[in-house]
């Protein structure tokens, strides 16, 4: 795959999207295990939930665990790609939206490459990225559509901070940067409502400790 063909065009270096990366049947399949997994298995935050798999990154290393075997077919994909210049991809987050759920502004940090790779299962949502700074200046948005794939390198990585609003619905605007790269064609203006989102993070942690967890 070409992946220059996916490029998101007058956005800072650098992003690529790619619409219907996984299928249908695939993204049944994800929230099919991500919502059969065990309560422990969710981490409750103030405004959504998370799963980890592969371990739980820290700056001292991460301590590694296997990963199921229907992550890792996805998992697989992404190392297809090859993104992480011949490193494999070790560690996954999930994140679950419910409509009126977001993130604030920020950063991945330095204990990951500086790559994120995200597969967005169940509903759309619009990334949005600023400026680090005191001033906080919208740099573009972008609307990610159910099964795409999104990956973020270079200054929009390390750079620029990303986040979602916590709204309902969405109005389709001209600030969406990739627009002519999604697999439907949109017109300003038309609202999307959201709906539950699973998002799948799937990232290289290149610290590893060399205790393994069973």
């Amino acid at each position: 795959m070409d992946l220059l063909e996916y490029q998101v065009k007058n956005v800072p270096p650098s992003i690529y999207y790619i619409s219907n990366f996984i299928t249908r049947d695939e993204e049944s399949h994800i929230i099919k295990n991500v919502y059969s997994a065990p309560k422990p298995k969710w981490t409750f935050l103030s405004n959504r939930r998370l799963q980890d798999y592969g371990g739980i990154p820290h700056e001292k290393g991460m301590i590694p665990e296997k990963i199921p075997s229907w992550l890792q077919v996805y998992m697989n994909k992404i190392d297809e790609l090859n993104l992480f210049e011949g490193k494999k991809v070790n560690q996954v987050l999930i994140n679950e939206y419910l409509p009126g759920q977001g993130i604030m502004p920020h950063t991945d940090g330095p204990i990951f490459s500086p790559i994120i790779t995200t597969i967005t299962c169940g509903s759309h949502t619009i990334l949005e990225f600023w400026e680090n700074s005191e001033c906080r200046t919208k740099v573009c948005d972008l609307l990610l559509e159910r099964c795409s794939l999104v990956i973020i390198k270079n200054d929009m990585y390390s750079k620029y901070l990303h986040s979602i609003s916590e709204v309902a619905t969405d109005v389709i605007s001209s600030t969406y940067a990739n627009l002519c790269n999604c697999g439907i064609k949109y017109f300003i203006n038309d609202a999307l409502k959201r709906e539950t989102r699973v998002s799948v993070t799937i990232r290289n942690v290149p610290k590893i400790l060399k205790i393994k967890l069973s």
